[in-house]
């Protein structure tokens, strides 16, 4: 099956792909069914259910709130962020709803969006249930979806080891492992980004794949900006106060510090704005996640910053060769939190990220690839244990730290010549089974870990 670059960096809202993203575009696709299966006026009443992860810490990310926007019609890529919350708000104080933006239901928000905490769907552990009934109570349509991570979304009847949408889109460079990638760029002298690039001109012109990633690029640098400039406390109820706002004045004040590790602080700053932005809902790019929104960005303003002779064509083939890894760890593994724990989330970022930079550092394939195995091998075993349910602790730090490994992954590889021991197929699958290993408990459900040895308060 074929994987886009644009399919792992998205545009999205906060806090969380799998949780928020995910939803809400499945209930878009459920109101556009009905629509289109010629149902929707005869719809009285819209409901939702949420299964497994999503129930247990839908609350703390939103998901309620998400699918109340699906069903309205609105989608994660141009739904007003300052308003989410007001329009949600108003659907229940006046108890109604308008599926897809123009047909009027009756909606109790205690009855039409229930919230399982110890139930779930067979194929995924993030499944929802939405059903239409009509005027007498009777079932006019009823679809389960499963958020796969990174705001995938696949139907209830799709077999449960899909975790792509379906594309068969034939690709001159096809690959599902890294010793393919490997080898397609030493037979035709290719770098990773090289190979990304040619696929991507399946779907689009070289000019118009440029303009969307530097695109999404834009987004990312609003984003920092966005998030060094809002001050005060994430919601949520856990009272965590924005970091990044005083860390970036005191950065920008200190002009003559000679600090070796000056730019460490840089990049801290960077995905802190990014992930902080992300908690309070605003919009980010899913890369490959929300909960692990503040990695790639964080690695691109350091490129930026840092690195001399940094430009646009270097930020897009960062985004390229980092997007080929993702592909890897989304058909090898997963990039869910809820069903493989943070390691599938921040590990496959930092292993994206790492090998970003280390191509556009100039790297040979065979070091991209031993860069981004040292960004996955040492997040192995990360738990997704948010406290309180919310993308705040240990996620919003968590991508600081990892943003860092990133760029001692990718340095660490350019002073090999790319040979080494243990190969990224063969981490990312440790990954995998590691994940299938994971206790549930500690696999985004608040039900282990920090989530239950931190007071929340």
């Amino acid at each position: 099956m074929a994987l886009s670059v644009l399919d792992l960096f998205s545009v999205g809202i906060g806090p969380s792909s799998s949780h928020t993203v995910g939803p809400m575009r499945a209930a878009k696709l459920f109101a556009d069914g009905l629509k289109d299966d010629g149902h929707l006026s005869s719809t009285k009443r819209v409901q939702a259910e949420l299964f497994g992860s999503l129930g247990a810490t839908g609350r703390g990310h939103g998901s309620d709130k998400a699918v109340v926007l699906g069903f309205q019609g609105l989608d994660p890529e141009t739904v007003d962020t300052f308003t989410a919350d007001d329009q949600v708000a108003a659907a229940a104080l006046d108890a109604e709803l308008w599926v897809g933006g123009d047909h009027r239901v009756d909606f109790n928000w205690d009855e039409d969006v229930v919230l399982h905490r110890r139930k779930s769907l067979p194929a995924h552990p993030n499944g929802m249930t939405f059903r239409a009934l009509d005027h007498a109570g009777d079932v006019l349509s009823e679809r389960s979806f499963y958020s796969i991570g990174g705001g995938f979304v696949v139907d209830g009847d799709a077999d449960a080891g899909d975790r792509i949408v379906a594309d068969d889109t034939p690709l001159p460079y096809p690959f599902t492992t890294a010793d393919e990638l490997l080898a397609i760029c030493k037979r035709e002298g290719m770098s990773i980004s090289d190979v990304m690039l040619a696929n991507e001109l399946t779907w689009r012109s070289e000019a118009e794949t440029r303009e969307k990633l530097l695109g999404l690029w834009a987004v990312m640098r609003q984003c920092v900006d966005n998030g060094c400039g809002a001050e005060g406390i994430l919601p949520g109820g856990l009272n965590v106060r924005r970091r990044a706002p005083s860390l970036f004045q005191t950065l920008t004040a200190d002009t003559g510090v000679t600090d070796p590790l000056r730019a460490m602080e840089w990049v801290n700053l960077f995905a802190l704005a990014v992930n902080e932005e992300n908690a309070a809902g605003g919009r980010i790019v899913t890369a490959p996640t929300n909960g692990a929104a503040g990695i790639v960005p964080a690695v691109l303003h350091y490129y930026v910053k840092f690195v001399p002779g940094a430009s646009d064509d270097g930020v897009v083939r960062f985004l390229l060769a980092a997007g080929a890894v993702g592909i890897l760890f989304k058909i090898n593994a997963s990039i869910s939190g809820a069903e493989v724990g943070c390691q599938g989330e921040v590990g496959s970022a930092c292993s994206m990220a790492a090998a970003g930079l280390c191509e556009i550092l100039g790297g040979t394939p065979e070091q991209v690839e031993n860069a981004a195995e040292v960004g996955i091998e040492h997040n192995l075993g990360l738990t997704c244990d948010p406290v309180g349910g919310l993308v705040q602790i240990p996620c919003i730090e968590r991508n600081a730290i990892a943003s860092v490994k990133a760029i001692n992954a990718a340095r660490l590889a350019l002073h090999g010549d790319g040979s080494h021991k243990v190969s990224l197929d063969k981490a990312i699958k440790t990954m995998r089974e590691t994940g299938a290993d994971m206790k549930d408990k500690y696999k985004e459900t608040s039900r282990g870990g920090l989530a239950v040895n931190v007071i929340e308060c």
